[in-house]
């Protein structure tokens, strides 16, 4: 049998390594960072499906996760949206998925070695997750932080600003605790304390920023990513890419989580045959990369159409008043984007 490598711990590298141990591979997970750890992200997978968790090995990790079931969204300081979803997202902070991915990981038998950051360098059996390629052109700007003291009344918030999106997720059973997480363009420093509320106001978005400075912030939950662009990667030839490394969809779909471990399973079955010597390796990023094609492309095409129109004042104008007069396909859209 051979062994496998995965860099990077993320989403995509675990629950590959864990699916992997589930049958019988010795795998070794090198991760930059160490555990637990927040992470840029809205906190709640929209679209991943029981079959894809049940063949990974991870579906009891999330037995207790939350399941979210309507959205509102927000134009500015207009509501112009609520609709359910066509089904449930489940709802978990990255602390708390990330620490349970990582001890089933071990658990079973994985080999994890924190805080070592794997060199691009090309080698049989290497599989590379390790996240976002550096974009240093890149203006945008994610931001992620808790607050106590929000009400969402149960709903997935979205509020659409001046070339900006924000959502808010609650993470707690009884609502108490909420994830805010947005993507935002590059502009002058945020001063004070709470820097998204700084930012919100530069983006229109006054009524949410009122809401958020009268809640706590959780000062060590506040995260924040830049250097990246959305949709395909600069994928580095004759690697096995997964995960961010290889497309990043636009985070107003929620559906970023849901990918990675979409793509864990899409290379499971070509990694085990180049395991138990059926194919080889060049073979197998071959038929990786075919099958990553086939699953994400038209999804992450059609979000980045919409993700321009979430950014431009012309769009935004056309997706309010479609949303408003009752025309706008929510359902299916949700459908397309998860």
């Amino acid at each position: 049998m051979k062994v496998i490598e995965i860099a990077g711990g993320g989403l995509a590298g675990l629950s590959l390594g864990i699916a992997l141990r589930e049958r019988g591979v010795p795998v070794t997970v090198r991760e930059a960072s160490s555990y637990p750890r927040h992470r840029v992200c809205g906190e709640f997978i929209n679209g991943v499906t029981e079959d894809t968790l049940k063949n990974l090995g991870i579906a009891d990790i999330f037995h207790d996760a939350l399941r979210h079931h309507s959205t509102r969204w927000w134009m500015g300081s207009k509501q112009i949206l609520e609709a359910q979803l066509t089904r449930p997202a489940l709802g978990m902070s990255r602390w708390e998925m990330d620490e349970r991915l990582r001890i089933r990981f071990e658990d079973i038998g994985g080999r994890l070695i924190t805080k070592d950051r794997v060199q691009p360098e090309f080698r049989e059996g290497l599989v590379w997750a390790a996240g976002r390629r550096l974009e240093k052109k890149s203006q945008l700007l994610g931001l992620k932080a808790h607050f106590e003291g929000v009400d969402l009344n149960g709903f997935l918030e979205m509020h659409i600003g001046v070339g900006a999106y924000v959502g808010l997720t609650p993470i707690t059973p009884d609502g108490s605790k909420v994830n805010v997480c947005g993507l935002f363009k590059k502009g002058p420093r945020a001063k004070g304390v709470n820097p998204i509320v700084d930012i919100l106001r530069n983006c229109g978005l006054d009524t949410l920023s009122n809401r958020l400075e009268g809640a706590r912030m959780d000062p060590v939950s506040l995260t924040g990513i830049s250097g990246f662009q959305l949709g395909g990667q600069r994928v580095l030839d004759h690697f096995c890419s997964l995960g961010d490394s290889e497309r990043m969809i636009p985070p107003f779909t929620g559906n970023g989580m849901s990918m990675a471990f979409e793509s864990a399973e899409c290379a499971l079955p070509h990694l085990l045959n180049y395991c138990e010597g059926v194919e080889t390796w060049g073979k197998v990023i071959e038929e990786v990369r075919a099958s990553l094609d086939k699953k994400f492309q038209k999804r992450v095409r059609l979000a980045l159409q919409l993700h321009r129109c979430l950014t431009h004042e012309v769009g935004r104008r056309v997706l309010s008043s479609a949303a408003v007069a009752g025309v706008l396909p929510f359902g299916w859209l949700h459908r397309k984007l998860s």
